[in-house]
């Protein structure tokens, strides 16, 4: 007894599968009703564990179980096709398979090979055993691709298993007739199937064999080599970045069966070949004689009309003619190439072609899912032609999925359009969301997450406004020799050196996210939040011929050469932008730019060190400041001379030579030894450091707004302080020259 939930695959019924884990028993039918389908004195042979369920299904009233059936017994008989004296008169074999079960059915699986990936596996792993037994191996194809029954299941022909709407024909109501007909029939219920459907359409998906054309895997290609093992070493040669795309795309060769390059579709590539309809012989073939001509007929054709050229009427006399006896002994092949064979090839037709571009490619890019699709097939098809991968490196990303981490639907309506992106924010902000997410795993991209990178934006601009408006005036006479420049800026170029070794090391290793994240922290944290803020004072105050001033204009203009062209691949259309303001013309473009050479020199690591601990000193400043200020008791930093305890050995080293009130942007300051008063402001991550808020004493300056008690003492200038009264007397004597 066999029990199936489609019947319309009785007729490709080739073999039964059974368990030898399984009992099986012979049970012989004692009691039944006089209108029932299992008659009394019928033998069935079937799983002891699901006798009683058949029993109830069959509505068999009584039975005996009469003998043990043992898999001995199983591994050797033949049975008989259900159909059998309506075309379907050939012996069907047992064979054991590990995907036969006791939970459901009746301990034996009906076994259509053309049908099932399990039901092909139990045949073709058989196929030996099935050779010694006089079984004919060859895989009928019971059903064509519309869904239409083939002259392969006799008295069926022309039936439909499922039509262009995806909808159930007839099949299944003519082959449970016809096992009616010829007393076949035990049982039969109403079953809700779970087919497997289409992704795309919906559909439901039924299964068939097809013969197909195939590229082996483990054939040599050449006298030492497979095609599986020159592939698996060009894996190995090649960079992978993320690095676990290498275990990926590794795992999926070495298992991989052979490959498929053939589809049954009304569009694409010819396989343009002939068969022979007896022999099956294929031409153009090596030793065929008429091989080259054959293939320059095609050449020609396909380079005057396209590859519709192998489908017009009469195409094959026109290839064939005068090369082979009979053109009509010979089929035209009217399959067509996987596209995934297509675009594999397009380092050839593309890299090789072009003499604007390499072979083998620099880098190919795509999603994680192409590790099955471009980056294999075009790697299979490199190393069977070219003996190595057309690729140097391979960078693979994930999917874009919104801010909760969902797909992006339609119907859930959390779709982010880049157009919609482009026009509310610009294509800018697009491009920053791109460098700046994690892209080895799915990509977050929302509302919220926009605006984050909105801000990010805005700070990156803001700082090369102010590098802009600062540069304007810039000459390179003004610039002030590394030796000579004050430690701040020394340390800045210092920085500067860092960075640059992060951003080339991001770009390298493709971690975009990396350099990006390097340059908007160096941007924020070291320029516009640290250096800016203390170099604007000398910057618009300082007299002309200050060397603080003109190091602080140098570095500045150090730096605008570097952000420019460390930020233009990932924000062209900015840094295009600025450059082009300040260069108008005379610099040609960014892009066209080299990365510049930031000297190792400048790398100070004692230098750094140094300026990290005043860095440290100056946030506890800074955060003591803060409070009077949300205190209403200052509003400007300029009103405060503190008085900074020290405690710690290191930080009062680390200050020595620094301007202290020039660094925390006071009006004074005093750098004390000790602990200072318990009331004193500390910062937890900051031991040894106590800072007092004092006002500073003075009168405030008109030009730089410091207070000191010097404003006044400069008779020409009684509202300046002196450094302030230097800087105008310098600007009246360069203007009156110039007039």
């Amino acid at each position: 007894m066999i029990w199936t939930t489609t019947p319309w695959t009785i007729p490709g019924n080739r073999a039964i599968s059974y368990s030898r884990s399984i009992d099986y028993g012979l049970y012989e039918v004692t009691d039944a009703p006089p209108d029932n389908w299992a008659k009394v004195g019928d033998r069935l042979v079937l799983a002891d564990a699901l006798a009683e369920n058949i029993k109830a299904a069959a509505r068999i009233e009584g039975w005996n179980r009469l003998a043990d059936v043992k898999g001995e017994m199983l591994r050797y008989s033949m049975v008989a096709h259900p159909l059998r004296g309506s075309g379907y008169d050939f012996d069907v074999p047992l064979l054991a398979g590990e995907h036969v079960t006791e939970d459901t059915g009746t301990g034996f699986v009906h076994t259509a090979p053309g049908h099932g990936v399990e039901d092909f596996e139990v045949w073709t792993e058989n196929e030996r055993l099935l050779r010694e037994r006089k079984i004919d191996t060859k895989i009928p194809f019971t059903v064509d691709e519309a869904g239409f029954f083939t002259k392969d299941a006799p008295g069926f022909e022309g039936k439909r298993v499922v039509d262009d709407k995806g909808k159930f024909g007839d099949a299944n109501f003519a082959v449970i007739a016809a096992l009616t007909e010829a007393g076949a029939l035990v049982a039969r219920a109403r079953y809700k199937h779970d087919y497997p459907h289409s992704w795309r359409s919906k559909k439901p998906v039924i299964f068939r064999a097809t013969p197909q054309w195939f590229i082996a895997m483990d054939k040599p290609v050449d006298a030492a080599e497979s095609l599986r093992t020159r592939a698996l070493k060009a894996i190995d040669d090649t960079r992978w970045v993320p690095p676990q795309g290498e275990n990926r795309i590794t795992g999926m060769i070495e298992t991989r069966p052979d490959w498929v390059v053939s589809r049954q579709r009304a569009w694409g590539v010819p396989i343009t070949v002939f068969r022979h309809k007896e022999t099956g012989e294929v031409i153009p073939r090596k030793g065929f004689a008429g091989s080259t001509e054959l293939i320059e007929r095609i050449f020609s054709a396909f380079r005057a009309e396209g590859a519709d050229a192998w489908f017009k009427p009469g195409a094959k006399r026109r290839f064939l003619a005068g090369l082979v006896d009979n053109p009509d002994e010979w089929d035209k092949v009217d399959d067509i190439l996987d596209v995934w064979f297509d675009s594999g090839s397009t380092h050839a037709f593309v890299l090789e072609k072009r003499p604007d571009l390499k072979w083998p490619a620099s880098l190919y890019l795509e999603g994680s899912d192409q590790h099955r699709g471009w980056f294999q097939s075009s790697l299979l098809e490199s190393c069977g032609t070219r003996c190595r991968a057309p690729y140097d490196a391979v960078v693979t990303h994930g999917f874009v999925v919104d801010e909760d981490g969902r797909k992006m639907s339609k119907s859930l309506g959390n779709v982010v359009a880049p157009q919609d992106v482009i026009r509310q924010s610009g294509a800018e902000i697009l491009r920053l969301w791109a460098m700046s997410s994690d892209y080895a795993e799915d990509l977050r991209i929302g509302p919220d997450i926009i605006k984050a990178n909105v801000e990010s934006y805005r700070k990156l601009r803001n700082t090369l406004r102010f590098l802009l408006g600062n540069l304007a005036h810039y000459r390179p006479s003004l610039a002030v020799p590394y030796a000579e420049m004050p430690e701040l800026e020394r340390y800045m170029l210092s920085r500067l050196t860092e960075l640059g070794a992060a951003v080339r090391a991001g770009y390298r290793d493709y971690d975009f996210k990396r350099a990006f994240h390097a340059l908007l922290n160096f941007c924020v944290n070291d320029l516009s939040a640290f250096y800016f803020d203390i170099r604007k004072d000398a910057l618009y105050c300082d007299p002309y011929d200050s060397v603080t001033r003109r190091a602080a204009l140098t570095v500045l203009d150090l730096v605008f050469e570097a952000l420019t062209a460390w930020l233009a691949p990932m924000l062209c259309f900015t840094m295009e932008e600025a450059w082009l303001n300040r260069f108008p013309g005379d610099r040609g473009s960014v892009h066209l730019r080299q990365f510049p050479t930031v000297p190792a020199e400048w790398r100070n690591e004692a230098l750094a060190e140094k300026w990290r601990k005043v860095r440290q000193v100056r946030r506890a400043v800074t955060g003591a400041l803060e409070i009077e200020r949300k205190e209403g008791r200052i509003g400007s930093s300029l009103e405060a001379a503190p008085k900074v305890y020290v405690a710690d050995t290191e930080l009062r080293a680390a200050l020595s030579g620094v301007n202290l009130a020039e660094i925390a942007i006071t009006s004074g300051a005093r750098l004390l030894l000790g602990d200072g008063p318990e009331s004193a402001f500390r910062l937890d991550d900051v031991k040894g450091v106590a800072v007092v808020f004092e006002r500073a004493r003075g009168t405030k300056c008109a030009r730089s707004w410091k207070i000191l008690e010097e404003v006044g003492t400069d008779p020409e200038f009684p509202e300046l302080s002196l450094r302030d009264a230097e800087a105008v007397r310098q600007f009246d004597v360069r203007r009156a020259a110039a007039e």
